[in-house]
């Protein structure tokens, strides 16, 4: 009975996230909320198991430096500059997007990236007078193919890293790096057939961009200073995290309060508080919930075994069955949870005979990250995008992102296929 009350519970609050009929932050609380009501698992269970409080104080901290640093005016002198780089160029201004966020991925990680991204593309789009939804359609793509590229641009990635050992930032850089830069490739020419003409229409008055001096919107004050170094501390923290032995999250708090004290003379703590993402944030809760529910209820775990069950052990079945089940759920349900369930699985696989598991690792991989792109909520770079550019009254539709979701997930699934089964099993099978 809790099996079907969870997944009853879990297609009704979807259905109402992708209808956007009520807000979305409502709609998972309130599926959390009858979790909690017909007693499938308690409020210990919820905070303590199933919601993931690193992610939520990761995305806290980064909307709070965030909050400062735009009130220096950073943000907007970084978009009159870059738009005045390409001359401001739709299309170019589009593939510029894609290569820059794509490396912020691979480097610091997609959510980072995303938060301090989207601000610098909403004030370009705005001055430009340009639709905003290719760009944040193609950052949202862009962001979860490269943060498939490395060991800490993903959170699956980071878990995948975590559970074997012998995995390193450089060993996901051989492995996982070469089929997201071809996918890389591929956005861009899909970028350019689906947005050129449309974009093309849109002509940016060129004397007027180039005559404005973006110096003039850079407030120089201490403030400035103290956020750029803050902002600089906290990055070169997440390249170092490993080394450091400090997680993100630590690094990400100390930088959000160290820069509120800095700052306490200058600004109030109540208003960037007031400029956190606090739909944004609840709506993360509320999904943990939601999808915290099928775990409690071992409806994801069961998910993992049927794989092993359909494919009889077969290696080559097993690989790719795992690459497209974990692409499509990943998906539809919140990556994280999924992987975490997966890991103990393919631990097990060994006691089926099955010793080099290294290509189920990098299927799992693969299909975690860049089945995020499938729709709004199958990463937390999506929600945090779709949370930015709700803010800014550049809303985007959950069916509308899903139309070019399935199509980006299904085409890089094809690629990974030919990239798995040439780089790794034929070898395995010869």
């Amino acid at each position: 009975m809790d099996v079907i009350l969870a997944i009853v519970i879990f297609i009704v609050s979807y259905f109402f996230i992708m209808t956007e009929r009520i807000n979305r932050a409502t709609a998972a609380l309130f599926g959390g909320t009858l979790l909690l009501l017909t007693g499938i698992y308690t409020t210990e269970d919820i905070f303590f198991h199933y919601i993931d409080w690193n992610t939520i104080a990761l995305l806290f901290s980064m909307m709070v430096i965030i909050s400062i640093t735009e009130k220096t005016g950073l943000f907007t002198f970084i978009a009159i500059r870059f738009a005045q780089s390409v001359r401001g160029d739709p299309m170019f201004l589009l593939i510029g997007s894609i290569v820059l966020t794509a490396i912020g991925s691979a480097f610091l990680d997609n959510v980072t990236t995303v938060l301090i991204f989207v601000p610098v593309m909403l004030k370009i789009t705005k001055l430009l007078k340009l639709p905003a939804f290719p760009y944040l359609l193609m950052i949202i793509f862009s962001s979860n193919i490269g943060g498939t590229a490395t060991l800490i641009g993903d959170p699956p990635n980071i878990m995948i890293g975590q559970a074997v050992e012998h995995f390193t930032f450089l060993t996901f850089l051989a492995h996982t790096a070469p089929v997201a830069l071809f996918l890389l490739i591929l956005l861009i020419l899909i970028s350019y057939l689906l947005f050129q003409k449309r974009l093309k229409t849109y002509q940016p008055n060129l004397s007027e961009l180039l005559s404005i001096d973006a110096k003039e919107n850079l407030v120089e004050s201490t403030i400035l200073y103290k956020s750029v170094t803050v902002l600089i501390m906290t990055v070169t923290g997440f390249l170092l995290h490993a080394i450091l032995h400090v997680e993100m999250t630590t690094i990400a708090l100390t930088g959000a309060i160290l820069l509120l004290l800095l700052t306490e003379k200058d600004v109030k703590t109540e208003e960037i508080l007031s400029k956190v993402e606090w739909v944004t944030l609840f709506f993360f809760i509320g999904l943990f919930t939601i999808v915290g529910g099928l775990q409690h209820t071992g409806v994801i775990d069961e998910i993992a075994r049927l794989i092993v069950v359909s494919t009889e052990g077969d290696y080559v079945k097993t690989t790719l069955l795992i690459l497209w089940i974990s692409g499509f759920a990943s998906g539809f349900i919140d990556n994280i949870p999924f992987v975490a369930a997966m890991i103990p699985v393919i631990q097990e696989f060994e006691t089926y005979g099955m010793v080099y598991l290294d290509p189920i690792w990098w299927a799992l991989a693969l299909g975690s990250c860049l089945g995020g792109n499938a729709t709004l909520l199958g990463a937390s770079a999506n929600v945090v995008v779709a949370g930015l550019a709700e803010a800014d009254n550049q809303r985007i539709s959950f069916l509308r992102f899903m139309k070019y979701g399935i199509v980006i997930v299904v085409l890089s699934l094809i690629v990974s296929t030919v990239y798995i089964y040439i780089r790794y099993l034929i070898p395995y099978m010869g």
